[in-house]
């Protein structure tokens, strides 16, 4: 684990940057398609939106980004295109993906940078979803072989190593799904405050079972695909769908293409069967191999759309 003390705007600020030994949890998370565009969802267009499926391979190539348009404007040339990014917020204390769906634009990574720091919306936050940024915080992004620089306050490194470390990981995260970022480096006023680092650097700070296909409040219509990555024994990873009285209407399992210390993708489509729309959730777990009982839960708050 490597520490990083530099001298900043007259303070100092510690950095922990470095990750602890042992295998690399941060799996195939790489870049995010964008189109096309996602299915609506029950928190509205200004909500969050379905991904279109877990990104796989590690990010590509390093290249020169066109990432210097002004902060999310729209392309007045593509006035009915809209674009999906990934937005890495936190939930127990770990990173947590969910997406935005916004009018298109050639500045994915500066409307990614700006939707993270606008944080959760209000159904995310009722389901427990966090930010480590504080409303408002300015930022700075240039982007240069494969290397996205953030030039970023004072206040986003205060706070103690752990709660700055977490920040930090939101940025690598959501920065990294581009295809022209494989590292970022972060600085302040212009001063450099860490090397350039990537997801592997913070992969003690990921879920060892992250959901891709899902967002927190979406509507969803059977069947619906839930994927993602995981790291779970024996590579099994179980699913169930429970409707508003909170009674299974749907229990599967899949396997991961990797597991019991490595990372692999899973997809599974599950069908259920309710009568009418109502509030839901979708689990996906691991089974305790000591008991039997769910360990590592992702639950996400959905609407269940009624069976055909």
């Amino acid at each position: 684990m490597r520490r990083l003390v530099l001298p900043l705007t007259g303070a100092v600020l510690l950095v922990l940057v470095g990750s602890g030994c042992g295998p690399d949890r941060s799996g195939s998370l790489g870049q995010l398609p964008t189109d096309p565009p996602p299915s609506p969802t029950a928190s509205g267009p200004a909500g969050p939106a379905s991904p279109p499926g877990p990104a796989t391979g590690s990010p590509g190539a390093p290249a020169a980004s066109p990432d210097h348009a002004d902060l999310g404007r729209a392309d007045p040339d593509e006035p009915d295109r809209s674009v999906t990014i990934q937005v890495w917020l936190t939930r127990g204390g770990e990173v947590f993906p969910t997406s935005r769906t916004r009018p298109y634009t050639l500045a994915t990574s500066r409307l990614a940078l700006t939707e993270l720091v606008a944080g959760p919306t209000a159904t995310e936050a009722a389901a427990g979803v966090r930010t480590g940024l504080a409303p408002g915080t300015d930022f700075d992004i240039s982007i240069s072989g494969g290397v996205a620089t953030v030039d970023l306050p004072a206040g986003f490194y205060a706070g103690g190593r752990d709660p700055a470390r977490l920040r930090q990981a939101q940025v690598v995260f959501t920065l990294t799904q581009f295809p022209s970022v494989s590292k970022v480096g972060f600085q302040s006023g212009g001063e450099a405050v860490a090397a350039p680092v990537s997801r592997s650097d913070y992969d003690d700070l990921l879920p060892l079972i992250v959901v891709t296909s899902l967002v927190i409040g979406q509507r969803v219509t059977s069947p619906v695909t839930i994927a993602g990555t995981a790291n779970v024994f024996e590579a099994t990873v179980s699913i169930r769908i429970l409707d508003a009285a909170g009674t299974p209407v749907a229990t599967t399992f899949t396997n991961a293409t990797c597991g019991t210390g490595c990372r692999g993708d899973y997809s599974a489509v599950v069908s259920y069967r309710v009568a009418a729309e109502q509030p839901g959730r979708v689990q996906v777990y691991q089974v305790s191999p000591e008991d039997g009982s769910p360990t590592q839960l992702v639950d996400l708050p959905v609407r269940l759309a009624p069976s055909r």
